[in-house]
């Protein structure tokens, strides 16, 4: 196990393999090492021991056959894990998530989230998104040429911004209608129309699950992992530019 204090941690004659960031703090690990995370004082990052909405030992990042890790080590709390485009992947107690790119990793107790960012390669930030270039250009033919215009994308971002959102403000929810409608200006009615006319598109040009109940959610992560969606896309909210 590492602790900042370590001197493993600082050695350079050593490979390191996984990086794992939790506020100031930056861990290292190579091959063999383990990095635990829970309420529990004896862990190498001790979250909150007052807050018993977690788990004493919450979970670890290690590797095992080659591979490194997350693990849920807790017996009843899910971890979540948030990849570099804003997907979640919820880990069951006593299950466990391969890295394979940058992860958060966000840990809810009863006081406040808390989030560990494990990073598989040599910088302490995930790879840069490229670049928009100017005036957008980026192919806005998808799902059997379903066109997705500019109208569109200002309302998908508007409704899906917490996926796109970096810690502590990522909330893989939609928004409402209403709120989502606000952000941009528009009358609600003409938010949900839009919407609906996306799905709809979608639906008929073979998109799986874009009706019911879980509809929004799935058109979320259709806009994710096609790339209609990046954070970059969120400087197009009024009021927002880079950075914020």
């Amino acid at each position: 196990m590492l602790s900042p204090a370590d001197p493993r941690a600082r050695a350079g004659d050593r490979v390191v393999d996984v990086r794992v960031t939790v506020g100031e703090t930056r861990f290292e690990l190579s091959a063999g090492e383990a990095l635990t995370f829970g309420r529990d004082p004896s862990c190498a990052v001790c979250l909150d021991p007052d807050d018993l909405g977690i788990s004493r030992l919450a979970g670890s990042v290690e590797s095992e056959g080659g591979t490194w890790w997350v693990f849920n080590r807790s017996t009843v709390r899910p971890l979540e894990a948030v990849d570099e485009i804003g997907i979640r992947t919820i880990v069951a107690p006593g299950r466990r998530l391969a890295v394979v790119g940058p992860l958060t990793v966000v840990v809810e107790g009863s006081v406040r989230r808390h989030a560990l960012r494990v990073h598989t390669d040599a910088s302490d930030e995930s790879p840069p998104e490229p670049p928009a270039a100017p005036g957008d250009i980026r192919p806005t033919v998808t799902a059997a040429e379903v066109m997705i215009n500019e109208q569109d994308r200002l309302a998908l971002v508007a409704l899906f911004s917490g996926y796109l959102e970096t810690f502590p403000r990522y909330d893989p929810h939609p928004r409402s209608y209403a709120e989502a409608a606000s952000a941009l200006g528009w009358p609600r009615t003409t938010l949900i129309k839009r919407i609906e006319y996306i799905r709809t598109r979608l639906s008929n040009a073979g998109v799986p699950n874009l009706q019911g109940e879980n509809a929004l959610s799935s058109l979320a992560e259709w806009a994710l992992i096609t790339a209609t969606l990046t954070r970059d896309d969120l400087e197009r909210l009024p009021g927002r530019s880079r950075g914020q």
